[in-house]
């Protein structure tokens, strides 16, 4: 659209005001939302994390937690993961 007179330039003004608006709201919409799924640090996460960490300070390597069959071997290696992150800050 161009711009031909004050007129137009303040509907196209208003145009764009009420697109914001629009945009601020979906925006609002998309932060609030529950992402879902199990939170990262809930109670069952740090039981299966300790036992993991149990085993581990034993001795077991993480195929032979994994053989267990009690976490996948991806889950494993996330948690050793997050274990060494925290031997590393506790340094």
């Amino acid at each position: 659209m161009k711009i031909r007179n004050l007129d137009d330039a303040k509907k196209i003004i208003k145009e764009l005001e009420n697109e914001i608006a629009v945009l601020k709201a979906e925006n609002e919409k998309l932060r609030n939302r529950n992402l879902g799924g199990r939170k990262k640090h809930d109670n069952t996460w740090m039981a299966a994390y300790n036992d993991f960490v149990v085993k581990y300070e034993k001795g077991m390597t993480i195929m032979e937690i994994v053989a267990e069959g009690e976490i996948s071997r991806r889950t494993a290696y996330r948690y050793l993961a997050y274990y060494r992150d925290l031997q590393n800050k506790n340094e």
